[in-house]
């Protein structure tokens, strides 16, 4: 069973930079995309950005230019690399293990979440 675990969050100020890790442990083949998604209180979890096996990524356009995604497959780990950082309430962050290709060519659509990060801005 895939369990991705995320760490790295915590109180940053307004301006800063933060790098979030999320470690994707129990697969027993490739994960084809290792996103993050964001939750504000109240409100839906939304994607933040994502990226594949080959590194091919996608990035919300809110984010673009202010956030890197990034992983090492070999670690079955994916990163975020957020700077710039501006104030905002709470959010905690997601890691997202999405479909599982396996040696024998079966492939599971199945998305494995984490428990999740907090993330915090201050003025």
């Amino acid at each position: 069973q895939v369990q991705p675990v995320e760490s790295g969050g915590g109180l940053v100020q307004a301006g800063g930079s933060l790098r979030l890790s999320c470690a994707a442990s129990g697969s027993i083949g490739s994960i084809i995309t290792m996103g993050w998604y964001r939750q504000a209180p109240g409100k839906q979890r939304e994607l933040v950005a994502s990226i594949t096996t080959g590194d091919s990524t996608n990035y919300a356009d809110p984010v673009k230019g202010r956030i890197t995604i990034s992983r090492d497959n070999g670690k079955n780990t994916v990163y975020l690399q957020m700077g710039s950082l501006k104030p905002e309430k709470t959010d905690v962050y997601y890691c997202d293990a999405d479909g599982i290709q396996y040696p024998s060519g079966c492939r599971s659509n199945r998305a494995y979440w984490g428990q999740g990060t907090q993330v915090t801005v201050s003025s």
